[in-house]
């Protein structure tokens, strides 16, 4: 076969020479470091910028590669790790994650409990609930919404401050006497709303991690109904599993 007849190269093979370039940059790059402009990319490796910009959008969507409006293309932020196990003394002490949480309440407000609620807590229609939102940030930057639903009877005297610092399900117990026992988590995906957006200084639609719990106390009432969103980008939850010498 002449070399005139030879097939071109696969579209591909570029795009997959500057991705595994990529990979190594940002195996080498601390999390957060800005990624070098396209056209110096296209220029410093023998392609067009379309090949580049191709190459990039695959690493975004495998979350690898950030972009940020305005700003430029930058390597994934490191991601707090939460470990869930379910078997430890303070599995409950949510989140017992990396970092230095701290919170700011969005809103506090108490109002009668209504069907949704009423079922969820198991109180009356008319029964008083404490509705939470608060704004969970680690190292100073924003991670989660958490909107908490508490019967009101339970946390007589609870103020706003009082959600901002410490451990709420100590504060329950040392304050109120309320010791929890165990707890229904479920995780599931989903993507930031405008509002989550603005509250998360993230993109709409991008993808959150959500987690809702119902928790109940060594009495076994429901002693909370919790709903937070986690920022997909930063944040992973981790499980230990065990098996038995019949596994398998």
């Amino acid at each position: 076969m002449s070399s005139s007849s030879k097939p071109a190269p696969r579209a591909t093979a570029k795009r997959d020479r500057v991705r595994a370039h990529l990979i190594d940059v940002i195996e080498r790059s601390g999390p957060g470091t800005s990624l070098t402009a396209e056209r110096d990319l296209a220029a410093e490796l023998g392609v067009s910028r379309p090949t580049i910009r191709a190459a990039v959008e695959d690493l975004i969507r495998s979350g690898l590669l950030v972009r940020q409006h305005g700003r430029g293309t930058f390597t994934a932020p490191h991601k707090v790790t939460q470990e869930m196990t379910g078997t430890t003394t303070n599995a409950l002490a949510v989140p017992p994650a990396e970092g230095d949480w701290t919170s700011h309440v969005v809103s506090f407000a108490i109002a009668p409990a209504g069907h949704a609620r009423a079922a969820r807590l198991e109180l009356d229609q008319q029964d008083p609930v404490l509705r939470v939102v608060r704004l969970r940030f680690v190292d100073g930057e924003s991670m989660s919404i958490e909107r908490l639903e508490l019967p009101a009877h339970l946390v007589d005297g609870l103020t706003a401050a009082d959600m901002e610092e410490g451990n709420f399900y100590h504060l329950l117990r040392d304050r109120f006497r309320v010791t929890v026992l165990d707890a229904v988590q479920t995780v599931e995906p989903t993507v930031a709303t405008p509002e989550q957006a603005d509250l998360l200084d993230c993109p709409v639609y991008a993808p959150l991690l959500q987690i809702t719990r119902i928790t109940r106390d060594t009495a076994g009432r429901t002693v909370e109904h919790a709903q937070a969103v986690y920022r997909g980008d930063r944040y992973r939850i981790t499980s230990k599993l065990r098996f038995d010498a019949s596994s398998g």
